[in-house]
């Protein structure tokens, strides 16, 4: 698995348009913290149990329509979920997988707040709220 920080991951999903990005934080972050403009959701794990869905492979083969060797690049919050669901991704088979280190709020600072040491937001890249 490639790692690229937030500001290589868009150039490249820019430079590719088989590139899928996929956050794959909960529902409530992707929709209320916000979300990379053109993400595709697929959660890893939803609360309240915070299991790990046993079919995000599958909904992510689904969402590139079986073509394993096609570049996903993957986002949570910080880098560590999404790193977690690439390895599962490429068990599953997938060739071309991008973990985004420092995710979409980056790392927490010294007053334990998301937002100031990096992050896709952070970089100034384009972002929604839903």
């Amino acid at each position: 698995m490639r790692s690229l920080d937030p500001s290589a991951a868009y150039a490249l999903l820019q430079e590719n348009s088989d590139a899928v990005l996929v956050d794959c934080r909960t529902e409530i972050e992707h929709m209320y913290v916000g979300h990379p403009v053109g993400a595709e959701h697929v959660a890893w794990q939803e609360g309240p149990d915070w299991d790990i869905d046993p079919k995000f492979a599958e909904k992510v083969k689904r969402l590139v329509r079986n073509e394993l060797s096609r570049p996903v690049l993957l986002i949570c919050r910080s880098g560590q979920r999404s790193a977690d669901a690439g390895v599962a991704l490429e068990a599953a088979g997938f060739t071309d997988v991008t973990n985004i280190v420092e995710g979409f709020e980056g790392a927490l600072d010294e007053n334990y707040h998301r937002g100031n040491l990096g992050g896709w937001r952070f970089r100034g890249l384009p972002w929604q709220q839903s």
